[in-house]
């Protein structure tokens, strides 16, 4: 059975809970299990992430939250740094990892992005890191 690491960017918790019923209803309904392991925001998710890749108990992560942006600068740095992070974790590691780390302009941009009813990002990330690993195993056999 597949075992995958959710790993949830807590900031933005009723955001982050949406994201993450999203990512567990698509899991469970594939068979896979799943452990989440929360962090406090975007910017901590690849160290989390390269923690769990060196543990070897998964064979994918799915990696939620949400950066809004703000008034200052903040933002720009949280988007690039998480985002780079986890490109950087996934083409060293050749981890499957699925995305799902919203960037909005405001709460509203982000709850159209992580309701259920309207599209889940986290369901997506799930579906992004499943589609990841039957890649690798294809390409393995090859």
């Amino acid at each position: 059975m597949t075992h995958i690491c959710i790993i949830t960017a807590e900031f933005y918790e009723d955001i982050a809970a949406e994201l993450v019923r999203g990512a567990v209803t698509h899991l469970e309904s594939a068979h896979c299990t799943y452990d989440i392991i929360p962090v406090p925001g975007a910017f901590e998710i690849p160290a989390a992430v390269r923690i769990a890749i060196e543990s070897g108990k998964y064979e994918g992560y799915v990696t939620l939250g949400c950066v809004i942006r703000g008034d200052t600068t903040h933002y720009d740095y949280v988007c690039a740094e998480s985002a780079r992070g986890l490109n950087d974790l996934a083409v060293q590691y050749m981890a499957a990892i699925g995305y799902g780390i919203l960037t909005v302009e405001n709460p509203e941009q982000a709850w159209v992005r992580a309701a259920t009813a309207q599209g889940n990002k986290g369901k997506d990330a799930a579906i992004a890191c499943l589609r990841m690993i039957e890649i690798k195993k294809d390409l393995a056999r090859i």
